[in-house]
């Protein structure tokens, strides 16, 4: 190699670290501030603002003008506002945690592999992920506010061994009323809430 391209290759290195020295220097002496996830999530492509709570596993978000019912994939909370369904026993504090859980943070929405993108109701099916990293669906499983859907999507298995963990130490719902699984389709149900 050519004594030429051997001092290149160490004004490269050179730079490299001072350019690196220099940033942390900025940060220390708060002559640069590190990047604010909240700030950096509001511009981040997939992130949204929801609109309108619906229940515990579905919410409305604005899409660019476009106003898009999120349905939470994987997960089915007790019924609140299903029509010619009564209010389900554990309904009504699962779509509470869900609005207390989002609150006004900006949410990320992610789809999954093994789903349709839609629903047979024309909802986006959808991962919610709040600003912490958290995955919503899962941890509505985790808490006991949400049963883990009987058919086969990507992170079933996580939440089925939630759903398993929450039953087994009765949180939320599973403490809280008297859940059956449909013998037709498997899925999980609370009685009526009266």
């Amino acid at each position: 190699m050519s004594r030429q391209r051997v001092s290149k290759r160490h004004l490269l290195i050179v730079v490299f670290v001072a350019l690196g020295s220099l940033a942390l220097l900025a940060l220390k002496f708060g002559w640069v501030k590190p990047i604010d996830t909240k700030t950096f999530m509001h511009y981040q492509p997939g992130s949204y603002q929801v609109k309108q709570f619906l229940d515990g596993d579905t919410v409305t978000v604005d899409m660019s003008g476009t106003v898009e019912t999120i349905r939470f994939i994987g997960i089915d909370t007790p019924e609140t506002h299903k029509p010619n369904t009564p209010v389900q026993c554990y309904g009504p504090a699962a779509a509470a945690y869900t609005k207390n859980r989002i609150g006004s943070q900006r949410i990320k929405l992610v789809s999954d592999s093994l789903t349709t993108n839609r629903d047979r109701y024309d909802r986006l099916l959808r991962y919610v992920i709040l600003e912490d990293g958290t995955n919503l669906n899962l941890e509505l499983v985790q808490k006991g506010y949400a049963f883990a859907y009987a058919f086969p999507f990507a992170k079933s298995n996580d939440f089925n061994a939630a759903m398993e963990q929450a039953q087994a130490a009765k949180a939320g719902l599973w403490g809280n009323c008297a859940p059956y699984q449909d013998p037709k389709n498997g899925q999980w149900h609370t009685p009526s809430a009266d």
